[in-house]
C-alpha cells in the first residue's frame, strides 16, 4: 500500500496563546464579560426590535439570519426572567470566570463530572456537589 498525501491543508495554529483548557488562558479576552447563548439571543433580539420600532433599517445581511437560527436552535433558556435567574446563580460564584459561568449557562450539563470534562478549568475551582447543586438549579429554569 502506498501512502496518499492529504488532499487538504492543515488548518493554521491560532495566532494568540488563548486556551480553555485545566488553566484559563484567554489572553485580552481573560476578564472580559461573557454572554451565555440566551443571553445573546435576548441582546440581540432587543436591538434587532427597538431598530425595528423606530423605523431604522436592521441592514441584515446573510449572518444575522444564520446567527438567530443557531441561537434560536442552541438557547436553554427562552423566557426573560428565567434567564436573568440563571445569571443570578451562575453570579452567586465569584471563584467562577466568567468565561466558566458562560459555558455553564450555554452547555446545561446535567453532572457534575460532564462539567468538568468539557470545562476543565472548573477541576479545582468548585467541589463536585456544589457544582452539581448549581446545575441543578439551573436546569430548573430550562425550555424544552
Amino acid at each position: 500500500m502506498s501512502h496518499q498525501d492529504s488532499t487538504s491543508r492543515s488548518k493554521p495554529p491560532p495566532e494568540g496563546e488563548e486556551e480553555a483548557t485545566s488553566i484559563l488562558n484567554l489572553g485580552e479576552f481573560q476578564n472580559v464579560d461573557a454572554l451565555t447563548l440566551s443571553e445573546a439571543s435576548l441582546v440581540i433580539n432587543a436591538v434587532l426590535a427597538k431598530r425595528t420600532k423606530e423605523g431604522k433599517n436592521t441592514n441584515q445581511n446573510e449572518l444575522l439570519p444564520r446567527t438567530l437560527t443557531f441561537l434560536d436552535t442552541f438557547t436553554r433558556f427562552k423566557e426573560k426572567e428565567n434567564v436573568e435567574a440563571v445569571e443570578r446563580l451562575l453570579n452567586a460564584h465569584p471563584e467562577l470566570a466568567k468565561f466558566e459561568k458562560a459555558q455553564l449557562g450555554s452547555l446545561c450539563c446535567e453532572k457534575a463530572d460532564e462539567a468538568k470534562t468539557v470545562i476543565p478549568s472548573l477541576a479545582d475551582k468548585i467541589s463536585d456537589e456544589d457544582l452539581q447543586q448549581l446545575l441543578d438549579e439551573i436546569s430548573k429554569f430550562m425550555t424544552n
